[in-house]
């Protein structure tokens, strides 16, 4: 990492740092942690960050260990980054910071909010004592993104995939998902504006969205 600066400190902390402390290095690792992105996809996820800062951060990242970039297998055939296994017990980290953030005042809730941040914060406010003995899978399509999310007695997977016969699919906006898991809009009412379209048994989808209670704040957010 020519030219970055560092601490030079023995604390483990600070050698942290170093490796993902720069701007918008752990927001590269964010929209990575639920699947490759191309090169592309990542810049358009990180609207404030310029093609420059996004290629050095990447090159910072992976000379480091946190990311690689391989090639897909055809027909896709294209080039994407990834995190490899060590980079991906960041996850923890970036939901930790997360739910910390929210005790904070000016912690904001009017702010954009994209799909793959939109899918953290459901890991980060999944109730798991609730979902014992649930097994279930939820399509969500956000916009032209595809995840799914895969409930099984008490452990949430999310991913950046399509699935395969979901027992719920959930077809909607960032915005409305959100405002849903809030319980500042029903599912009637979402339908019936046109900002849902929603498939599978209704206990089901009640009951999903149940699993993801928002602690003692107007919103959640990653």
């Amino acid at each position: 990492m020519v030219g970055k600066r560092k601490y030079e400190d023995g604390c483990a902390v600070a050698q942290a740092l170093d490796v993902i402390g720069e701007r918008w290095a752990l927001l590269v690792v964010r929209d990575l942690l639920l699947g490759p992105k191309r090169f592309t996809d990542l810049l358009a996820g990180l609207p404030g960050a310029s093609s420059d800062v996004v290629t050095q951060r990447l090159r910072d990242l992976s000379e480091a260990g946190v990311v690689r970039r391989r090639r897909l297998a055809p027909p896709a055939n294209i080039w994407v980054y990834e995190l490899t296994p060590w980079g991906a017990e960041l996850e923890d980290v970036i939901l930790g910071l997360a739910g910390w953030v929210h005790q904070s005042p000016r912690m904001r809730y009017d702010l954009p909010l994209s799909a793959d941040s939109l899918m953290l914060s459901l890991k980060m406010l999944f109730d798991g004592a609730a979902a014992q003995g649930i097994r279930l899978t939820a399509a969500l399509h956000i916009g032209d993104e595809q995840f799914f999310a895969r409930i099984d007695d008490g452990d949430l997977t999310i991913a950046r995939a399509d699935a395969d016969e979901p027992d719920v699919t959930l077809a909607t906006d960032s915005a409305t998902l959100l405002s849903l898991v809030r319980g500042q809009q029903s599912l009637d009412e979402a339908i019936a504006a046109g900002q849902l379209d929603a498939t599978g048994v209704r206990s089901t989808v009640e009951r999903f969205m149940r699993l993801f209670p928002v602690p003692g704040q107007p919103g959640a957010q990653a």
